[in-house]
Formats: C-alpha cells, structure tokens, sequence
C-alpha cells in the first residue's frame, strides 16, 4: 500500500522507537502535522524553534537516546540554528528535520525559503536534501544511525512540501550500511598495551575525562580503573558526572575556572589519560604550558580530534567504553602483582593536600546571598540526585563547581558553545524523559530571559522543572572579566531593568518565590522542590561576586586567581 510522505516520515520515526517530537508547525510541514495525531509520539510543541532543538538536546544529554525535533521552512529553520550548533560542540545526538518549500521552488526565493543545508553544514556532523520521495526511508534511517554511532551528533533532514505530500510504497531498511562512514570502535591492542605499561611505570598519574565517557556509556570501565589503580580523577565542564563527585580520587573540574588540586594535578602528573575529551582552550590554559611533565594518552573515538589542539605521545583512536574495557582485560589478571593498596598513594596524599588547602570556598557572610551557596543548598536538599541543567555565565560555573555529580546525565549545559537560554529547554527535554525526578535548571538573570518563552511550554505539558535564578542585576560573567581586566568599565552589563519574575511566572500558570535574606533559601527552596508545580525562585545574590579560581585567558592552569 502506498503511503504519503508525511505517512512514510512518522512510520521511520516509529520505526526508530521514537517517543517524544519537539517541535513547531508550519505551511511546509502542515501534511505532517496533519497526521501526527494518528500516531503513538508524544508531541511537545514549544514557544520558539530554538526552545524544540534545546528541549532535544537536554532530552538526548538526560536519556543517552537521540533527541527528535520538527521546524518548519525559513525563519522555523534558522530559528534552530543556534541549537543545533549548541548540540554539535558538544557531540550531542540530535535528529533535526526541517520542512523546504516544494522542490520546484527550490532556489527562487520562494515564500519562507532558506538554504538551511548550506546554512547548517558547518554545525552538523551530517545533513540531506529529500529530492525523492523513494530515498526518503533510507535517509531518515541513515540521519538517526549518523546522530548515534561514532562521535554522535546533530544530523539535519530538509523535507520539501511536495516529497511529504507524494506517494511511494513504504520500504524500511534494516541494515544501514555507509562506504565511507566506519567509525572505529575498537582500540589497536598494541597501544593497549602500551597504555598499560605507562600505567604501571607512571608515579603521579590522572586521568582526564570528557564527555566522550558518558556518550559511550564508559562510566563504570573509568571508576574501575581509577579505584583499582589508585588514580585521581578530573573532568571537563562536559564529563561532570562521569566520575562520582562524593569520592575521595575526585578532584573536581579542571580548566579555566576548574579547581585548584585539579589543575595543579595537571601541572605535576607525569602521566594524564585524556578519554573523551578534546583538549579544549578553557581546559588547557596556555598550551605549551599544558601538563608541561606529563606523557599524554589520548583516547578518542573521533580520529580528528587527536592531535588537534595539543601533541600527544600515544593516540589511540576507539570508543571509550571499548578502550576502557580492553585496557580492563590487560591489566586485570596481573592486577595484585603489579599494583597495591598503597600504588600511587604518595601521589594521592598530594593531590588531597591541595585539596584540603585550597578548598573551593567563598567569603561567607556580609548583607548579601552568597550564589555558591544557594548551589550547595540545591545539592543539599536534592541529596545530589536531581538531573541540573544550567544556563551561561557565573550560574553555570557555580552549578558545575558546587553541586557534587555522582551520576551521568544529571549534568545538562552548553560546553563549546556557551549558548545562553539553553538551560529553561533542556530541563524541559530532561523532565519530559523523567517525569517522576527533580529537575532543576541553575540560571542567572540574563540568560533566562534568552528563552523565558519555554516557561509556557513546561506549563501547559505539566513539567514540574524548577528554575534557580541566581539574580545579581549583571550579565555576571562579562562584569567579571569587565571588573578584572577593563578597569571596571561596566559597559552594558547591568541589568537592574528586568521584571518581576515572580509575577511572571504567575503569568504564565507557573509558581513564584522570591528570596533576599540567606535564612529563606532552605525553606523555599524545600517547598518549592516539593511542589508539582512548576516554579521560580528568584534569589537575590551578591552583585559582584565572582568566579574563582580563575585562569586568565593565554595564562597557564598553575596561573590561577584565588578568592
């Protein structure tokens, strides 16, 4: 039987076990929405396109699945834009589809018509053009194989008005099969091996983690070898969670405002095992001066990204969890003759010390709400299990530096492109994935207002998210830098105009708190996680407290700003 190709499109996406659609109707793609209604998808239809592609992305982060999202043609398609860069520099598996005028208009500049192949090249891993309703099958199943193998990623499907509206029997592909696309899964046992012996020989060794750990699902591989091997353990922005933030190999973050022990650690080890990660510049500090004593192991899945940023001594290029695992079966079975209790023990004391001595910490008291301790109250209350999405600035550094991850995926933020309003939709994503969890997104008062749209969206699906607002009256992070390096030039930082949200979130259906005394955060903060309800709770924090420790840009991880 003949089916339409808005019939065809939602059978794939049935046939992928999709759950939840994001998205956002228009004239291009009204034949879709016209029969949605007759299949089992969940549809979330948000406030702005840039909201459906987020909302994606923090459901695709929370449940390791691809995240699905629809847009129409034009101003629906570039709407998406930033999101769909947002997902890319962080390897992030999103399914974009977009509708086009139909094909015969194709490059007239027809109503609502936009090259949004051309436009998205340079932020997806992939991208198609439908020209024929007889490819469109195999596309939609080589778009979501693309997203998820490999470094995953967003991949963008253009469908043109008049393909969805054709006829054509409906053929579904098993197997998807791409010449010139073999990601490298597993890892060459040589350097295997030459990894283990590293190991084994290494005095002051750490390991790194990115987020190359969590998309591959190595979490449990990684915690073995750190706690066997007696090895010390940081993160990128992006690997948060990948490593139990409670336990006591855990130095925290490292990077530009990562902490003390962690990037000191660096600075000293003579062996860092990278996995997952990319060497990004707000890791690294000043290259040269990156891990200057160390021999650097690279594990990465993407072959491009290996010596890219820095020189490595030993690449190795597979899956996380694959390499992880091989590197498992070498060194177990000599395990208790080759290592003890006491292996690397020197080391860790030093590592601890660092930490004991520069604690991340704050200056308490005074007549203001200190923003680090408003996160440490939400890790308190939530007992560190809630899934925490962040916005851009100073409340995703305090999220990152204060709230102790124990689990993957309870970490959603923007890492390589900092793109603020990401926060409010990707709670949303997330708590669609996981109705029954706390989700709090940690935000600040400008960036919230980048996508305050979504609080209708979150409303009217009964999405109990709970919105943090550290609200300091700047856009935080530039008055910082503006405070430090521009001789206190505020130029269009402060943001005392804004609304009332407490009234705001009233107007849209939501529940509102205010908090200007330190004695109210706990109480509100219980009673509004409590509440199925969505809310916001408007902290008011110290104007001009910043971030730190902070490396200076061009500076080195050992040059570090202290409190």
């Amino acid at each position: 039987m003949e089916l339409t190709g808005a019939q065809i499109f939602l059978e794939c996406l049935k046939k992928e076990g999709v759950e939840v659609v994001f998205g956002y109707p228009g004239g291009a793609i009204i034949d879709i929405y016209d029969q949605l209604p007759n299949y089992p998808f969940k549809h979330i239809l948000v406030r702005h396109e840039q909201g459906a592609v987020h909302a994606a992305d923090g459901y695709a982060r929370a449940t390791g699945e691809a995240g699905v999202c629809l847009v129409t043609s034009g101003p629906g398609a570039t709407n998406a834009v930033t999101g769909i860069a947002t997902a890319y520099m962080d390897s992030i598996p999103v399914v974009i589809f977009t509708g086009q005028v139909p094909t015969p208009l194709i490059g007239n500049d027809a109503f609502q018509e936009v090259d949004i192949v051309g436009i998205t090249r340079p932020c997806t891993k992939h991208n198609y053009l439908v020209k024929d309703i007889n490819d469109l099958a195999f596309t939609v199943r080589q778009a979501f194989y693309l997203a998820r193998s490999g470094r995953p990623g967003p991949v963008l499907v253009d469908l043109p008005k008049d393909i969805m509206q054709a006829k054509a029997e409906f053929v579904w592909p098993e197997d998807v099969s791409l010449r010139s696309y073999n990601p490298n899964l597993a890892p060459h046992i040589g350097q295997i091996k030459k990894v283990a012996k590293l190991i084994e020989k290494a005095e002051r060794p750490v390991i790194y983690a990115g987020g190359g750990v969590i998309s591959s699902g190595a979490e449990d591989e990684l915690t073995w070898l750190a706690k066997s091997l007696n090895i010390p353990v940081t993160a990128t922005l992006m690997g948060l969670g990948a490593f139990p933030g409670n336990d006591p190999l855990w130095l925290g973050m490292l990077g530009m405002h990562g902490t003390y022990a962690a990037n000191m650690a660096i600075n000293n080890s003579d062996l860092v095992l990278a996995i997952g990660a990319r060497f990004d510049d707000r890791v690294t500090g000043k290259v040269d001066t990156f891990a200057p004593k160390a021999t650097l192991v690279h594990i990465d899945i993407d072959p491009t990204s290996i010596q890219k940023n820095v020189a490595v001594h030993v690449p190795l290029v597979a899956d996380c969890k694959s390499a992880l695992s091989s590197l498992k079966s070498v060194i177990e079975p000599t395990l208790d003759q080759t290592y003890s209790e006491d292996s690397h023990a020197v080391w860790v004391r030093q590592v601890q010390q660092w930490s004991e001595t520069h604690p991340l910490r704050y200056n308490k008291g005074g007549s203001f709400i200190k923003p680090q301790y408003v996160v440490e109250k939400v890790y308190e209350i939530s007992n560190g299990d809630a899934i925490v999405a962040t916005e851009v600035g100073q409340n995703q550094m305090w999220a990152a530096q204060f709230y102790k991850f124990k689990k993957s995926k309870s970490f959603l933020s923007s890492g390589g492109l900092g793109t603020m309003g990401y926060g409010l939709p990707a709670a949303i994503g997330a708590q669609m994935a996981f109705p029954d969890r706390l989700v709090v997104d940690i935000a600040g008062d400008g960036s919230i207002q980048m996508n305050i749209q979504e609080l209708m969206t979150a409303v009217c699906n009964d999405l109990p998210v709970k919105i943090v607002i550290l609200n300091n009256g700047y856009l935080g992070m530039v008055r910082q830098w503006q405070e430090l390096f521009y001789n206190r030039n505020y130029c269009e930082t402060c943001m005392d105009a804004q609304p009332d949200f407490v009234k705001l979130a009233e107007a849209y259906g939501a529940v509102g708190f205010r908090v200007t005394e330190e004695k109210d955060v706990v109480p509100v903060l219980t009673e509004a996680f409590a509440l199925p309800k969505v809310c916001i709770i408007d902290v008011r924090v110290d104007p001009e407290e910043n971030v730190y420790p902070m490396v200076p840009a061009g500076a080195s991880l050992a040059d570090m700003l202290l409190v």
